[in-house]
């Protein structure tokens, strides 16, 4: 328990260091045009939803954030499947996964099903089958979008659930409640963040084992017009950050550090389908990620139709 109010004040304290940098700009904003800022922040025509808390002017509804690697999807997605293959390496082990996922939007609604297969071999070891089926959903429930757009925020939450077909590399039932938060700023910068608390259930050495997880993606969006690149409506590099903490068994407050910068290419439509294609290279951020990691190469295959 003391454990996970350390990592909350954490995520707290990154909170507010984004507020007290959003506050000031907000209220310059807000100073300089007086008359559209009130009338914009507060027409009663564009909250919606459960106690009012949506915002129809939100991007969140309107556009996708650009899709993470490593991170879990926080955005709305209507219709998408998508082909990821990790490879990892850490001295003589290494490790491969590769997973398919289908995603489909009911109104702000997002349902997804991920599907892993898993390899991870050592010398004289090979590990691999079916990873757990992995299903989630994740909704909306508050979102905040400045005077004239600049800020743009949705809070929402998520579930998880890990579901185990008893392979060699899939033992036990996951669940992770998540929340995230999905910000744009101006037209182009984006941050997702999004925090979950893991429950492994069942027997076995994991059986019981509980973790605190964070993930950050930061985005930049350059549009066609920017860049103009043949094929390409948008070029996103991206950033990611996501790390794990061990809460309980026999290595409590173990905290493990991921990055990786990658590029996410969104190409021309072909009829309703639209291709996206990634890239990531995947490397340590702390000692304990190194011991499972040293590099890794991410490639991701996304249709949207």
């Amino acid at each position: 328990m003391k454990l996970l109010t350390e990592n909350v004040t954490r995520v707290l304290r990154m909170l507010s260091a984004i507020s007290l940098v959003a506050t000031p700009a907000l209220a310059t904003e807000q100073m300089a045009s007086p008359a559209t800022a009130t009338d914009s922040s507060i027409s009663p025509g564009s909250r919606y939803g459960l106690l009012n808390g949506l915002d129809h002017r939100s991007w969140y509804g309107q556009g996708n954030f650009p899709e993470p690697f490593l991170v879990d999807d926080s955005g709305l997605e209507i219709n998408e499947t998508r082909l990821d293959w990790l490879h990892t390496r850490a001295g003589g082990q290494q490790s491969d996964t590769v997973s398919a996922e289908l995603e489909k939007g009911f109104g702000l609604l997002t349902l997804e099903l991920k599907v892993p297969f898993v390899r991870e071999a050592s010398p004289g070891q090979v590990s691999q089958g079916i990873g757990n089926l992995e299903a989630g959903a994740r909704y909306p429930f508050y979102q905040f979008v400045s005077a004239n757009g600049f800020f743009d925020a949705t809070l929402g939450a998520a579930m998880e659930v890990g579901i185990p077909v008893n392979s060699a590399v899939s033992k036990n039932t996951e669940l992770v409640p998540k929340i995230f938060n999905d910000l744009k700023v101006g037209e182009d910068f984006t941050i997702q963040a999004l925090f979950g608390y893991s429950t492994l259930l069942g027997g076995g050495a994991d059986g019981g084992l509980e973790r605190f997880e964070y993930g950050c993606v930061f985005g930049y969006s350059i549009a066609h017009r920017q860049l103009p690149i043949p094929g390409v409506q948008q070029l996103i590099p991206i950033l990611e950050l996501l790390g794990e903490t061990q809460l309980n068994k026999d290595d409590p407050g173990h905290n493990s550090l991921l990055g990786n910068a990658a590029c996410r290419v969104n190409l021309n439509a072909i009829g309703r389908v639209q291709p996206r294609l990634g890239l990531g290279f995947v490397f340590p951020l702390n000692s304990n990620a190194r011991a499972d990691v040293h590099w890794g190469i991410l490639t991701s295959l996304v249709f949207e139709y």
